[in-house]
């Protein structure tokens, strides 16, 4: 059977927001038995949405169901909630993954925000967007776990050794600056200056000033030049230079909140520029206005389709 179509999931979303906020009346429960028997379609959708509210059952309260009392608030709920049940269960687990990294961490950043810290020896700390991290110093070393998201660093002279751990592995700072990203199985690391060595299970490599590479828990990848996209992040940028349209796509996605999806037909399309990540709507009207790219926005922009023109 196939999925159901998102405006089923628009009214699932009401349904779970009404079946889940207190005193349901008997004219409700009413209601929503026949909405589900109206057809397969409406079955198949209710039971996804009772899926993932299994999903958030060990969730705060506050977190798994937002209050809506407001008409702005309940707006934002129901976006939500049907962009969830459209995406599916595996998103779900991942979603709820970085929601609970990011609400625990010592340090987060927002869907979107750019953060700068000082720490406490001097070191300049900066997160991208839905980052997250832990900062542990002692008398012996001094350490930042990375739980999500990205990070630059730029270490300040002291005589501890710093060290930067993320699910993959540990990379220690040689007197140096650095970024870091942790993605799904795998971390990326660019060497701005002086030099970092990576340690795995089973390998370990020292990069130098101007290299790049990627890492999984087992293996080192081998390491190539850095190039000005690697880091323009930092910048507020995103740099494009013959981009397939879906890579880029995916990077503008982790810099708004909602869902940004790119049509299949034109996934491939080849795409160069310099796009400002403070304002991804922008960013999505300049591709617009230079390639052969339509933009279709529903649940007042909180999904956002990129198609053929």
């Amino acid at each position: 059977m196939s999925a159901p179509d998102n405006a089923i999931l628009d009214e699932a979303a009401e349904w779970l927001v009404v079946m889940n906020a207190g005193a349901v009346s008997a004219r409700d429960r009413e209601a929503w038995m026949a909405w589900r028997a109206r057809s397969a379609a409406h079955e198949q959708a209710w039971q996804r949405a009772e899926r993932l509210m299994g999903a958030f059952a060990d969730m705060p309260a506050a977190l798994a169901m937002p209050a809506l009392n407001r008409r702005r608030s309940r707006r934002a709920a129901l976006a939500k909630l049907a962009a969830l049940l459209a995406l599916g269960p595996a998103a779900w687990g991942a979603w709820r993954w970085s929601e609970n990294e990011g609400w625990t961490a010592d340090y987060r950043s927002a869907t979107g925000e750019r953060r700068e810290l000082r720490l406490d020896d001097g070191t300049r700390l900066t997160l991208d967007t839905a980052s997250a991290v832990d900062v542990r110093y002692d008398a012996a070393q001094r350490l930042v776990l990375l739980r999500a998201g990205e990070i630059y660093i730029e270490t300040a002279g002291d005589p501890r050794p710093f060290e930067v751990h993320t699910r993959e592995g540990r990379l220690r700072a040689l007197g140096t600056r650095f970024t870091v990203r942790q993605q799904d199985g795998r971390t990326r690391l660019a060497v701005l200056e002086g030099a970092v060595r990576v340690t795995v299970d089973q390998d370990a490599q020292t990069l130098q000033a101007g290299a790049q590479t990627t890492f999984s828990a087992r293996r080192i990848d081998t390491a190539g030049p850095l190039v000005q996209a690697d880091t323009a992040w930092t910048q507020g940028m995103l740099l494009a230079d013959g981009m397939p349209l879906a890579d880029l796509v995916a990077e503008l996605a982790r810099y708004r909140k909602g869902i940004l999806r790119c049509d299949p037909a034109i996934a491939s399309l080849r795409v160069s520029g310099t796009f400002p990540l403070a304002d991804t709507d922008r960013s999505l009207a300049m591709l617009a206005a230079t390639y052969p790219v339509s933009i279709a926005s529903r649940l007042g922009g909180y999904w956002v389709t990129l198609g053929p023109a």
